[in-house]
């Protein structure tokens, strides 16, 4: 079975300590940084009197310079660019760690009577730079925060505190209850239950169990000036609009989730999976299209282009799609019959045991993209993934991966399709280039402004799960267009004076005390 598998296979956090997450530098010779910061832009320092009330609500206050490195460091490439040049990204706040929802609200009050950014922080597995203090203030590590509050049986309905990482959650509804949610996500060993929510992550099943604000039920947040508020709580309603989706992407800019209710799914019994390949991606893409209108929504859905054929399977001359599904055999069976008759009718059956065996083992490798590629000190690599709708996916791909090849330095731009629905899919893209070492900033933002620049052309949506964090804000109002307004209000009135997690989503860093 395939979530069985996932547990086995997934990350092993040996290395980590639990509730601290700390992903290494990237680089020798970067174990002393220094204190210039690469990112961050007039970081607001705490008072001694601030500092003293912190203390004596939290659990713990940091305010060394080495341990606000290691509490900020993250997994976005940006972020390892500057660092391994000897610039940590955000080295000024104060790292503030909580462990009950009471600690949360008395912090958020503390910052909220002194206008202190606050960026909420747990497991910092984010790749777009969504946890960084760009503003300094303080850091809210709510990796605390990781009891479990009780389980509905009949509503197969979990509560759980929003810093319990991923791993342990799923062993444990698995061993305790007999159950699963179905969310896969490459990180979720390192990252956590809120951090899912905050940033609207998906797994790499979500075609069978959806993406995460399908899944959460109901939940708490505490607003910038320290109150709690409930939102959610229902299967379906027509109570106005649905305020609990405000909250989920929000990034910590709108409140600090700090209890998620979570719907979950008996584990599966059953598993099987198909492999086929076709002469072009578009063929592909096509034949998934079909899957999906004809009703059937397998498990695990994923097109790989040639390149990343090659890489991913030792295949580089045909496009690989894996279709791999698990639940009620009757269900199996059924949606494995419409998916091969699909496929048959213009792709070549592929040996799908040895294809899904390869799966199983290299999915949750970071930076398997890279895989083939000389990795010099100029290297770098990214993923990028947006969603379209179907009509335009093959030109999305052809013209994203074109226009990331144009961009001078690049290596290689490939991808595959990784979530896909009745109305479109999202397409993963690798990107990866070698230039000099002080030229690596430059050629990054170059190869995501040329893909994105495609994206918002083909009025297509910048990102499927990774969120926007700073990497993406500079798309944000051109892609939401007329709606960015909106946004930006709903941002104003519950955070008037900007405190949390300023700079993210698209929206401004500005302090309300720096426009007075």
């Amino acid at each position: 079975m395939i979530s069985k598998e996932a547990i086995k296979r997934g990350y092993n956090r040996g290395n980590y300590i639990v509730g601290a997450h700390t992903p290494p530098p990237w680089a020798a010779g970067i174990d002393k940084p220094g204190t210039e910061a690469g990112l961050q832009r007039d970081p607001v320092a705490l008072t001694r009197e601030q500092l003293d009330a912190l203390r004596a609500a939290a659990d713990e206050v940091l305010t060394q310079n080495a341990e606000v490195v290691a509490f900020t460091r993250d997994w976005w490439a940006r972020s390892m660019v500057t660092e391994t040049a000897g610039k940590p990204a955000t080295p000024r706040a104060v790292i503030v760690r909580v462990s009950t929802v009471e600690q949360v609200q008395a912090v958020l009050r503390i910052a909220h009577a002194g206008a202190i950014p606050v960026t909420p922080s747990a497991g910092r597995s984010n790749v777009t730079g969504a946890a960084l203090p760009l503003r300094g203030g303080i850091v809210l590590d709510v990796c605390g925060l990781n009891r479990f509050v009780g389980f509905d049986r009949e509503s197969q309905i979990v509560e759980v505190e929003a810093g319990m990482f991923g791993d342990i959650f799923e062993e444990t509804i698995q061993r305790e209850y007999g159950m699963t949610m179905g969310h896969w996500p490459s990180s979720y060993a390192i990252s956590t239950v809120g951090g899912w929510v905050a940033c609207r992550g998906a797994g790499q099943l979500s075609t069978r169990y959806g993406k995460i604000e399908d899944m959460v039920f109901g939940m708490d947040v505490v607003l910038a000036d320290g109150r709690l508020v409930t939102v959610g709580g229902y299967s379906r309603a027509a109570v106005g609009s649905d305020l609990q989706q405000l909250f989920i992407g929000s990034e910590g800019t709108l409140g600090v989730i700090v209890r998620v209710r979570l719907k979950l799914h008996r584990l599966p019994d059953y598993g099987r999976a198909i492999a086929y390949g076709f002469e072009s991606f578009a063929t592909g893409l096509d034949a998934c299209r079909e899957i999906l209108q004809r009703g059937a929504n397998p498990a695990a859905l994923r097109l790989y282009d040639e390149l990343e054929s090659g890489v991913q399977f030792g295949l580089p001359n045909t496009n690989v799609l894996l279709v791999a599904d698990e639940g009620p055999r009757e269900m199996v069976d059924a949606v494995l019959t419409i998916s091969e008759r699909v496929c048959a009718a213009v792709g070549e059956r592929l040996d799908h045991e040895a294809i899904f065996e390869r799966w199983l083992d290299t999915r949750y490798l970071t930076g398997k993209s890279a895989e083939g590629f000389k990795r010099s000190p100029g290297f770098v690599a990214d993923t990028l993934e947006m969603i379209g709708p179907w009509k335009d996916l093959a030109a999305i791909y052809r013209d994203v991966v074109a226009a990331i090849n144009a961009v001078p330095g690049t290596l290689a731009g490939s991808a595959h399709q990784s979530h896909a629905y009745v109305d479109g899919a999202c397409l993963y893209f690798s990107l990866r280039g070698e230039v000099d070492v002080a030229s690596r900033a430059q050629w990054y933002r170059a190869a995501w402004d040329a893909a994105n620049a495609v994206i918002i052309r083909h009025n297509a949506t910048l990102s499927h799960h990774h969120g926007v964090g700073l990497l993406r804000s500079p798309y944000m109002s051109d892609s939401l267009g007329s709606a960015f307004p909106v946004l930006q209000a709903i941002k104003r009135t519950l955070d008037p004076q900007n405190i949390l997690n300023p700079g993210k989503l698209g929206l401004t860093d500005e302090l309300l005390h720096e426009t007075q």
